[in-house]
């Protein structure tokens, strides 16, 4: 976990929406993501049902109104996906060999005075909300906890990656970045109302200390990290914890903590985050796995695991909310009764225009130099 005192760079802060105002974010505050490695590729398998919602009397949220998103076209299925589908999902060969073979030829522009930071972000506010999954329960509406949605604002839980590239409407900054993110929504525990994210920032970084074989993401590829059927405590200190983050002194812990323990309040003025890391290899096979991991994993400085030798951006969620934490806390919808954050996770549907993600991961990637929404930024350490 970090230390406690001005907080270092883990970015240069999250934009949060709509405020004006920047906060810190953090290098060392990392959440511990449990990979499960496939001993063989096996046929798709049934979703996982203990994502769906559960209900407990007295300890649930009131039935809350999922916010509706814009109505989608009909979408002409596509040759990868036609319905939505859980499992292994494999790649489109000729759609990635052609993408591998653009990425290949593109030339990086002259970085300037581009900071040190192998990096590129979408900066995205609040879009809906919805008992939907597209990743864990494909088709399937209302079989899951509620999540917040933020990017592409057609998502539910019939979106299949065709629906991303028809409907391209999004809340992310650049707007050439059709994917659909999403987490747990939160709620307050004493008015049992959801806190939704003020700025959520998405990072495509490196994890290394090079980039050696780095290569683009394939559209249309999905990914979970976080466990939502982790219910454990998190008090101060706890891997996992929501912090508090600003510039300036103070203790990211909190300068309280709530009744259970579970959740920082935070001093001026500061408001609470959570950060959540994916893997940055994949298995150059796979869309999509039963478990919505095996067909990721963590890399080392020297390179991928021989199961997933395509080294690819590993994603950032960096999440601001409008609170500041109080004596009651608060819950997450994936674990209403244990009222902790253990349960947090995230979602990922990547969908970017390919010239776009390939030239943004030649440009800051490959040649590492750090990049914003739309280009260079002096920004280093």
């Amino acid at each position: 976990m970090p230390e406690s005192g001005r907080h270092v760079r883990r970015g240069r802060g999250l934009a949060v929406a709509g405020a004006g105002v920047t906060v810190a974010l953090i290098t060392a505050v990392v959440v511990s993501v449990s990979l499960t490695q496939a001993s063989a590729r096996q046929q798709p398998q049934a979703v996982d049902q203990s994502r769906a919602q559960t209900s407990a009397p007295g300890t649930t949220p009131p039935p809350t109104t999922a916010t509706s998103s814009p109505k989608k076209p009909s979408v002409t299925a596509t040759a990868t996906q036609q319905t939505p589908r859980a499992g292994w999902l494999p790649v489109d060969r000729a759609a990635w060999n052609a993408q591998v073979a653009k990425y290949k030829a593109t030339k990086a522009d002259p970085p300037g005075n581009a900071g040190n930071l192998p990096e590129f972000r979408a900066d995205c506010r609040y879009s809906h909300r919805k008992p939907d999954d597209p990743i864990v329960f494909p088709g399937l509406p209302g079989a899951s906890h509620m999540h917040s949605f933020v990017g592409n604002k057609a998502v539910d839980a019939n979106t299949v990656a065709g629906d991303l590239m028809k409907f391209t409407a999004t809340t992310c900054k650049p707007v050439v970045d059709h994917s659909a993110y999403w987490v747990p929504t939160l709620y307050e525990a004493a008015t049992r109302k959801p806190v939704e994210t003020t700025g959520f920032r998405v990072y495509y970084r490196s994890l290394r200390k090079n980039s050696d074989g780095i290569m683009p993401m394939p559209n249309g590829l999905r990914m979970v990290a976080g466990d939502a059927k982790k219910k454990q405590p998190t008090p101060r200190g706890a891997q996992g914890q929501f912090y508090c983050a600003f510039y300036g002194p103070g203790d990211i812990n909190g300068v309280a903590r709530s009744d259970n323990g579970n959740w920082p309040i935070c001093g001026e003025p500061a408001s609470l985050h959570f950060m959540l890391q994916f893997p940055d290899c994949w298995d150059g096979k796979n869309l999509d796995s039963p478990h919505h991991k095996e067909h990721v994993a963590f890399g080392t400085d020297a390179g991928c695991p021989a199961g997933h030798p395509v080294r690819i951006p590993a994603l950032t969620f960096d999440i601001a909310y409008g609170a500041k934490g109080s004596k009651a806390g608060y819950y997450l919808s994936s674990d209403p009764q244990g009222r902790s954050a253990s349960s947090m996770h995230g979602d990922a549907f990547v969908m970017w225009n390919v010239k776009e993600m390939n030239q943004r991961v030649r440009n800051c990637i490959a040649q590492r130099r750090t990049c914003d929404n739309d280009g260079y930024d002096p920004f280093s350490y």
